[in-house]
Order: structure tokens, then sequence, then C-alpha cells
């Protein structure tokens, strides 16, 4: 039988993985509080429902930075699909494009950024990881830009990679034909030499690079949303790196408030990490995201059942937050407001 939630799906997953491929997909950093905190979080909003309200007719079309797609789920960028299934990042995007919906491609993909666009019948954003030599990001940049990505997204809290003892444990390297296919012809160890010390100056540089909107990743705090915009970012993805990075950092679904309010509608916020449910959708909606992304659970899809899985993840958790917006009198996504939740 087909899995019936996403938490079947991490099941199935888990037993198809090899255990160091598992372990790199699902592992935090240090002790992993923050990776169990964007989970927990959740749980302690309280949903407030509308009741004797008309949700007979759900809508849930949105656009993102402009863009049309069906739902506000949008997938997360994550490396190393190629871990997963044959076809990589190419069978994701297979699946994302028969949900309507937009796919953010990582830089650590293991299929090539313009293969991807090859293989996408929907919108792309590119995920970037800047290169110690700027002229290798010029060159990542353009090449997105050329095959049609839509946005920049810029992944800000990754100066270091953080402490993924998982991964220390096992010793875990890509091997065989699976590697990052964005660097071959760039540099000989991409994993080890890929990344800078960035400032709020390579926002200012990256925006003279290209015409793309340029989102920053990994925010969290109100300061840091503040210097996006005073910088020119076009948005803001809050995030705290799916728990990868500084461990103890506060959960995502957490930061989201005080980033929504201190930007008070100047740019779009997204937000992403821990997210499993249509509630989860549902209260980040509430609490002011524009859409949010998912990630891991795109992996597990994708694992069970290739570009068929991911299309099906997507869907189980359309369904839920159709189910969710009904139940909560909330038809459309500008009836979902703030009093929808009680935070404890």
């Amino acid at each position: 039988m087909d899995p019936i939630n996403i938490l079947e799906y991490e099941a199935l997953a888990q037993a198809r993985l090899e255990r160091a491929s598992w372990d790199y997909y699902q592992g935090g950093s240090e002790d992993e509080t923050t990776l169990r905190e964007n989970r927990a979080a959740f749980a302690r909003i309280r949903l407030r429902p509308r009741v004797l309200v008309d949700s007979s007719v759900i809508d849930m079309k949105t656009t993102v930075m402009g863009t049309p797609v069906s739902m506000p789920i949008l997938v997360a960028p994550t490396a190393a699909h190629g871990l997963a299934h044959p076809d990589g990042e190419c069978a994701t995007v297979r699946g994302v494009g028969a949900a309507h919906t937009l796919m953010v491609v990582s830089t650590v993909a293991t299929r090539a950024a313009t293969e991807v666009a090859k293989a996408a019948t929907g919108p792309l954003w590119f995920q970037l990881y800047t290169h110690r030599s700027l002229e290798v990001t010029a060159r990542l940049v353009q090449r997105a830009e050329e095959s049609g990505y839509r946005a920049l997204v810029l992944t800000a809290d990754t100066p270091l990679l953080g402490r993924r003892e998982r991964d220390l444990r096992n010793n875990f390297e890509l091997v065989n034909d699976v590697s990052f296919a964005n660097y071959r012809g760039e540099m000989d160890h991409p994993d080890k030499d890929r990344h800078r010390f960035d400032t709020w100056e390579t926002v200012d540089w990256l925006r003279t690079q290209t015409k793309m909107p340029l989102l920053v990743k990994g925010i969290l705090t109100a300061e840091d949303a503040l210097l996006a915009l005073d910088h020119g970012a076009h948005g803001i993805i809050v995030s705290n790196h799916g728990g990868r990075q500084l461990d103890g950092a506060i959960a995502s679904i957490e930061a989201l408030p005080e980033v929504v309010e201190a930007v008070a509608g100047r740019c779009e916020v997204l937000v992403d990490g821990g997210i499993r449910r249509g509630t989860d959708v549902l209260k980040a909606l509430t609490l002011g995201a524009r859409a949010v992304l998912v990630g891991r659970p795109i992996l597990w899809g994708l694992t069970v059942n290739g570009a068929e899985g991911v299309h099906h993840v997507l869907e189980l958790l359309r369904a839920e937050l159709t189910l969710a917006m009904r139940l909560a009198g909330r038809p459309t996504l500008a009836s979902i407001d703030r009093s929808l939740v009680k935070l404890s």
C-alpha cells in the first residue's frame, strides 16, 4: 500500500538507504537539539478554528517572488539527491513539476543546474554556496540565469559546516558516480574547498552579477532581516539549515514572527525546518510566511519511488493543508491570519 503520510515515507526511506546516506540526510549537528526543536516547536503552537464558515471551496494558489504556484509549499534546496535515486535531482524536479510548484536546486546537487533545468516542467530557483573564488561563483550564477532559473537564494548560515557527528562517525563521503555536478571542472575537492566567509558585501556584489531576484536564506533574527533589506535582498528564508549548523539555535517557526514583524511587508518571508504535516504549513502561514519549503520529506519520497514519490509527498501535504483550512474555517490564504493560533 502507498504511504498515507510523510512519516510513513520516512520509515520506508530509512529501510532502503545505506546507513551512511540515511545519516547524511537525516542528521543534525552535535547533540541535534535544534533538529528536534524544529518539530517540537510546531507541536507547541495551538490552532483556534472558526466554525460555520463555508469552506466547500479551498483556494491555495499563490505567487512567490512573482511566480505562480499551485500551493504555498515549495521544495527546499537539499544536497546529493543521487544518493537517493540514480536520476538524482532530475527525478526530483519531475515530481515537483507534476505538483505544479517550485523547486530550489542546490549548488551541491548531483546533477548540474543546466541538466535539472532541461528536465523541469515548472519554475526553479538556484541556491548558492559561494566558492572561495568569486569568478567561479559568478559562473555558477550566470549558468543558472541563462538556464531559466527565476531567483537566486544565498545560503548565509554556512561559512563552515556544522559539526555533523553522524557523518564523522560514518566517515561519510560521496563516492563513485555521485558527486557535486555544478563544480565539475572548477576544482578538485568541492566538498572541502567550496566555502568562503561571506559578509553583507557579498549580497551587494551578487546583486551586480544577476538580474534574478535575490533571497537570503538562514536568517533567524529581526536584526539580520533588517540588514538584508538594507542590502537590497528581495526576499528572506527563515531557516536554521534543518538543525545542521549551530546546535542550540532557535527553531525556524519560533524565529518567524520576529522576522515578519521586522520586515513589515517590505519583502516576502518564507520558512523551512520541521514541516511534516499540512497543519504545520497552516501554522507557518498564520505566523506570516508567504510559503514554506520542505526538504527531508522530498528526499524520502525520492528514495521510495523516484519522481512519483516526490509528487506523492507533495500531494499528501496539499491534501492535509486543504483539510486543515476547511476544519479551521479558512477557505483562502487571505483568510489565514494570526488569530488562528495560540502560542504557548
